[in-house]
């Protein structure tokens, strides 16, 4: 078995992804066969992995870190949510069926074995795993049956590093706070702690780290400045919604509505990424932007639900104002489906069995299907000139004489649907503005100039500066020496 070590956090977003990919790509730069973790991911931000199924995006990113194929064993259980109360619920790569919060609770005790499967293949071929957990331990209402964090750890003999989020503040209450209220079983298993995304001179807070030091008896493997370069990274998790849009300065407006169920967004990272766009979130109770050049309506994990949301908003209004105007718009996946006449669900797939009227600006319909596709695909623009690729992650079957006029070929075969009018698109394709020629050609027709950089470019440089940055200033050496080989449950 490979040494393990797991980073764990004192909340959500206070950073645990974007580090474990940046000490995966540190640790693959060192020669060293690192592969990364994540027993239980809640996340509609999906990934399709090398091996087929889902996972979540943080760990194909983590993956790509490594420098190794994404699998599905990286993230064994994704919970998918669908609503305020309920989650599909994802076990190695497939849909294993729909939970509410309080039955998962009860649920999730029986999934450990297929975690703990995954565990074992994914350390059969390394030298170090990154674990990273979910959520916080401190959340110690939901220890019992945990899967996500010191229930892993603890099972698994895996030693934990805590994560501090200083930028949000309370850091010191955080950290010594979780050493307080954990069961002593699980504080054996904290080796130390980092602070994270802190700003200005690290010096300024070794009282607080003295402090910290005094209560709790950790070591702090070191203290995290907030990194720029992190921000062209794919967020895992709508949380940080609201700090992806790219405000002012950019000659083309691109308006997304901030769907409630809104799944995939990382579709817009490369326009976000792209100097000439201002790329606006419009949050509900706010107007689609008259000025906006292109309206985008992404992915929803319940289309039928979002687009009744986008018509209590006004959004259906402000579209069509959008359009009648000259406007052009995008519909990606459920964002597709809502852009036809007519939604259908008879079975029930979403929720309770449906029918409504879409936004009608593709002649299309979609009827939800219990078959899922997941894959990843090649494709190319429909008239054949530009190269795509990307990946399918939906339900539903979609036909009607909008069809006739497919705006890609996915794997040779037809897909999606644009208007007569040409200012109105749909598609499957999740990723197809990753694909650098057909992104500045579009852009082009919009007004926009983009950048020279590619996208995957820029990832792999922001990962290589994010590997430097904790280069020097974590205490690398530390860290390897307190992972250790676990038991493998």
């Amino acid at each position: 078995m490979a040494k393990a070590l797991m980073l764990q956090g004192t909340g959500s977003d206070v950073g645990k992804t974007v580090l474990v990919a940046g000490l995966c790509r540190l640790f693959a730069n060192r020669g060293i066969a690192v592969r990364p973790f994540k027993p239980q991911n809640m996340s509609n931000n999906a990934a399709v992995a090398e091996d087929g199924g889902e996972i979540g995006r943080g760990q194909w990113l983590q993956a790509l870190a490594c420098r190794v194929p994404s699998s599905i064993h990286m993230n064994p259980v994704l919970l998918k949510p669908e609503g305020e109360a309920g989650s599909q619920v994802v076990v190695q790569g497939m849909v294993r069926g729909r939970a509410l919060g309080r039955d998962y609770a009860t649920f999730r005790s029986h999934l450990l074995d297929a975690v703990l499967e995954s565990y074992r293949r994914v350390a059969a071929d390394a030298d170090l795993v990154l674990v990273e957990g979910a959520g916080s331990p401190a959340e110690i209402n939901l220890r019992d049956n945990d899967i996500a964090n010191m229930g892993f750890a603890t099972r698994a003999d895996v030693p934990v590093v805590l994560v501090g989020d200083i930028d949000r503040g309370g850091v010191i209450a955080s950290l010594v706070g979780t050493s307080t209220i954990l069961a002593e079983a699980d504080q054996r298993m904290i080796a130390g702690y980092i602070v994270n995304k802190f700003r200005g001179d690290a010096s300024l807070f070794d009282e607080g780290l003295a402090a910290i030091g005094r209560f709790t008896d950790w070591p702090c493997f070191g203290v995290v400045p907030w990194i720029e370069a992190t921000a062209r990274l794919p967020a895992e998790d709508s949380v940080a919604l609201d700090r992806m849009a790219r405000p002012g300065g950019g000659t083309v407006k691109i308006a997304v509505p901030r769907l409630p169920r809104i799944a995939n967004f990382d579709d817009l990272d490369p326009i976000r990424a792209e100097p000439d766009v201002e790329l606006v979130f419009v949050a509900p109770g706010e107007r689609l932007p008259a000025d906006a050049a292109l309206v985008v309506i992404p992915g929803s994990k319940a289309t039928i639900a979002d687009l009744a949301a986008l018509r209590a908003n006004g959004w259906d209004r402000d579209l069509a104002v959008h359009h009648e105007g000259g406007g052009h718009v995008v519909g990606i996946c459920g964002g597709y489906q809502m852009l036809g006449r007519r939604l259908a669900d008879p079975m029930g797939i979403e929720g309770a069995p449906n029918e409504v009227e879409g936004l009608g600006l593709l002649d299309v319909e979609t009827v939800m299907v219990p078959e899922k596709h997941v894959r990843n695909v090649t494709a190319r623009t429909a008239d054949g000139d530009l190269p795509l690729e990307g990946y399918e992650i939906h339900v539903g079957e979609t036909t009607g004489p909008g069809c006739a006029r497919p705006s890609v070929t996915i794997d040779g075969r037809p897909d999606g649907a644009v208007s007569p009018d040409g200012r109105v698109f749909g598609t499957y394709l999740h990723g197809l503005f990753g694909a650098d020629a057909f992104r500045r050609s579009f852009l082009g027709k919009l007004g926009a100039t983009a950048g020279a950089r590619g996208h995957r470019e820029g990832v792999e440089a922001a990962l290589d500066a994010l590997a430097e940055a904790l280069e020097t200033h974590l205490d690398i050496d530390g860290l390897l020496a307190v992972s250790r080989t676990g038991n493998g449950g």
